[in-house]
């Protein structure tokens, strides 16, 4: 097991640096250089000051990339983490019902369907509902940019409102990947051979389920962590874009479409660690709930 630990340690190290040297080519653009000797000048330069964690300075606020991004961090992964519990307390019971039978396997291609909605449409939808069936406040404008507008006094807390739909839209699409993460392993797992021979040792079906197949179940969507964080920090972006939150992930959009390459490098970066640290974390758990080699 420790190799394994070893082993997965190697890939997050490997993987952290890939991505800060592809970090380093999209900040490097900031320096304007023009020809292969000069770009890779300033590529050397960018590989240089990020070793010694200076990230550059914001092309757009004039302020050190760090601090910009310090300031608004905090705010996406509060958004992230609840995003994520509601991610588990979702899909795992969808993924669970939804193989729990082939009857209801039938109908896991709508649930996907639905899944695979556009994020702004779930956003736009939650808006739609908060205004005509929770009555809340609509929006002076009409566009879903103003929505940070029905932060107003009334029966319902403002910060509720502000922080609870954007954290719903986050963890309707983690649920998503949640789900998906478990009926992948139901369909390798629930058919298995060996569950026909401990039914003929004697073995009744909730037990077999609860000391054998839920191991795997669980081990499954750890080793899927990683691609979970990833649909949370996607739906974080357009989440904070339509309900006009400040963060680190509509900071990352707004960076690439004022070229500012320094700050949206540096949050590229962030996220890509989140990513690959998640990565690690899950498959190193996994292990120890249930061996690679013997799942």
């Amino acid at each position: 097991m420790w190799r394994s630990g070893l082993w997965q340690a190697g890939k997050l190290v490997a993987s952290v640096i890939g991505a800060a040297l592809l970090v380093a080519v999209l900040a490097s653009l900031s320096h304007h250089a023009h020809g292969f000797w000069p770009g890779l000048g300033a590529f050397s330069d960018t590989v240089t000051r990020m070793a010694r964690g200076d990230f550059g300075a914001s092309s757009v606020t004039g302020h050190p990339a760090l601090q910009d991004v310090q300031a608004v961090l905090s705010s996406t992964l509060q958004l992230i983490l609840a995003g994520f519990v509601i991610a588990l307390v979702i899909g795992i019971p969808l993924g669970a019902v939804l193989s729990a039978s082939r009857a209801l396997r039938a109908a896991a291609p709508l649930i996907q369907i639905i899944a695979a909605a556009p994020v702004f449409c779930t956003a736009l939808g939650l808006i739609w509902l908060a205004v005509h069936v929770l009555h809340w406040t609509a929006p002076t404008q009409t566009s879903a940019l103003a929505w940070s507008s029905l932060a107003m006094p009334g029966n319902w807390n403002a910060a509720l409102r502000v922080f609870a739909l954007p954290a719903l839209v986050v963890g309707a699409t983690g649920s998503a990947s949640v789900q998906l993460s478990l009926r992948r392993t139901a369909s390798a797992v629930l058919n298995a051979p060996y569950r026909a021979g401990l039914q003929m040792m004697g073995l009744r079906a909730f037990e077999i389920d609860l000391r054998y197949v839920a191991p795997e179940f669980a081990a499954g969507l750890l080793r899927s962590l990683g691609d979970v964080v990833l649909a949370l920090l996607t739906a974080a972006a357009v989440a904070e874009w339509v309900f006009d939150r400040t963060g680190a992930a509509v900071l990352f959009l707004k960076s690439v479409s004022f070229g500012d390459w320094t700050v949206a490098a540096l949050i590229l970066l962030i996220f890509a660690a989140l990513k690959f640290a998640a990565d690690f974390v899950g498959h190193v758990a996994a292990d120890l709930v249930m061996p690679e080699e013997a799942a």
